[in-house]
């Protein structure tokens, strides 16, 4: 009960006439900033940051934490109407949003992308009410050997993101994992895959650059190569009535992927150093395995739209935990947040909900709002998102190269790095043409950087020794886990070539 009271003085702190506009303006710019190509929460936060001083320390942190919400719900719009990840946790939303634009059906991916974002950050909200201190403890006691028996869990679902052909899917995961390994290696400190000493390589291939390149470029040339030219636009309608219908066949079919994302999504956002985007990866994948009509996947399953929704939002508020009850962020979104605390004299930690007691509930409590505000403001400007895809594609196409040179610009703001969207942009239009699957690759370079360095601590830690994940008692039953995941494929071939075998005529 005393939880309860305090939340409910949390959220009487939050909905203040002051506070409540701010959240509705942060909400606001977060949907923009996130739907915005090369943006995403991350840089929204760090740009608007300075502003935040010329309000309460509690008001500030309210209107922060309101654009990281809008962001997460933003990053959505433009993976569905224009094949371009907002930000890197919406990757796994183009799998099946832009499938269901083609189709004329951008309504509802974008009604389930919004109910699946507000039901990933309701679970998330109350998962961290009710259970702060006792989840910090368990995201604590995730060592090197863990993270990376998780890791190992999220590359055995990729292999269900490449369909049957699983040597292809293979090599574009080994493809992945190589561009992930470019730069400076992070235990070393050495250079490692630096192509003809070209000095851009030495800061890695940043996952953004790749993101846009392949679902950019390459699938605007896809698109242009697949109609010869001749593309028409979707021309997809917009009623009140219509709305109410794609509201109830999200719910009714997206509903399995919303419950995966909302749970899965929280409990990796906890992890410190892991985030929205592998949890939405995550989410995607574990979905697409559970899931009675795999085959759906990537042609336009509202179960491939409503996983990786609930699960960044369900993260992106699960991150918050670490950073308040550690002082340890959750992710790069939420070291802004925590050097913003610092800056306004608030020291993250246990102490932290003592001795700051409303300022810690005001926050908690602006977390519901801001849920509702989103998604109410997500579904007003369905409409105007759905305006966009009238647009012919001769308009379109120019649009999206644009969007996506800008975008990758204003993400790291070097030309080194526009040059490799082109180069990723081209490449992914290869692959295509030869039946490659480009998800596990995208998915690998994201996971990659963090799985490496933690197999290698893990080791360091038993002197080389991989019993460790093995003989630990939470990365032990998750390495298992993904071994047979990971082995369950080979069974499946295994099987099915002893079954031609058998009925093949002597």
């Amino acid at each position: 009960m005393e939880i309860l009271s305090l939340l409910g003085d949390g959220m009487l702190l939050a909905v203040q006439p002051q506070n409540l506009l701010l959240i509705v303006i942060g909400v606001t710019v977060g949907l923009f900033i996130g739907a915005m190509p090369g943006l995403g929460s991350v840089n929204g936060v760090a740009i608007l940051l300075p502003i935040t001083f010329l309000v309460p320390p509690s008001g500030a942190i309210i209107f922060l934490a309101a654009i990281y919400y809008g962001a997460m719900y933003g990053g959505a719009i433009s993976s569905v109407t224009l094949g371009i990840p907002g930000a890197s946790t919406a990757v796994a939303t183009t799998f099946d949003g832009r499938p269901l634009a083609r189709q004329g059906r951008a309504s509802l991916a974008l009604v389930t992308a919004a109910l699946a974002s507000f039901v990933g950050g309701t679970v998330a909200n109350v998962f961290f009410t009710a259970f702060a201190p006792l989840l910090a403890d368990v995201a604590l006691s995730f060592g090197p050997p863990e993270i990376f028996a998780l890791m190992l869990l999220a590359f055995a679902t990729f292999v269900g993101l490449g369909g049957d052909d699983i040597p292809k899917t293979i090599f574009s995961i080994c493809f992945g994992l190589v561009l992930g390994a470019i730069g400076f290696d992070q235990i070393s400190g050495a250079p490692r895959l630096v192509l003809f000493d070209i000095t851009g390589f030495l800061q890695g291939i940043g996952f953004l650059v790749l993101a846009i390149g392949v679902y950019g470029i390459g699938e605007m040339l896809w698109t242009i190569e697949q109609s010869r030219g001749d593309v028409e636009s979707t021309n997809p309608k917009m009623t009140m009535r219509g709305m109410a219908a794609d509201t109830a066949e999200a719910t009714r079919r997206g509903w399995k992927g919303t419950a995966i994302g909302s749970v899965l999504g929280f409990f990796v956002g906890i992890l410190p150093a892991a985030g929205a985007t592998p949890a939405s990866l995550m989410s995607y994948g574990v979905a697409k395995m559970i899931s009675r009509v795999p085959h759906e996947f990537g042609r336009g399953n509202p179960d491939g739209v409503a996983a990786p929704e609930a699960a960044n939002n369900s993260a992106s508020t699960g991150s918050m935990l670490p950073m308040l009850t550690l002082g340890i962020p959750g992710s790069p979104t939420t070291a802004i947040l925590l050097g913003g605390m610092v800056i306004w004299g608030l020291v993250p930690g246990p102490l932290l909900f003592v001795q700051e007691t409303e300022f810690v509930w005001g926050l908690i409590g602006s977390f519901y709002i801001s849920n509702v505000a989103a998604v109410l403001i997500n579904l007003a400007f369905i409409p105007v998102f759905i305006w966009m895809l009238r647009m012919p594609f001769t308009i379109l196409a120019p649009m999206i190269f644009v969007l996506s040179i800008a975008g990758g610009f204003a993400a790291t703001r070097d030309m080194f790095d526009i040059w490799l969207i082109v180069i990723f942009g081209l490449g992914a239009f290869v692959l295509r043409r030869f039946d490659y699957p480009l998800a596990p690759a995208v998915l690998a370079i994201v996971l990659g950087p963090i799985a490496e360095p933690t197999l290698r601590q893990s080791l360091l830690l038993s002197s080389g020794d991989p019993s460790i994940f093995f003989t630990r008692p939470v990365a032990a039953p998750i390495t298992i886990i993904a071994l047979i995941l990971l082995f369950l494929p080979a069974v499946k071939l295994l099987r099915r070539g002893r079954g031609k075998s058998g009925a093949e005529p002597s």
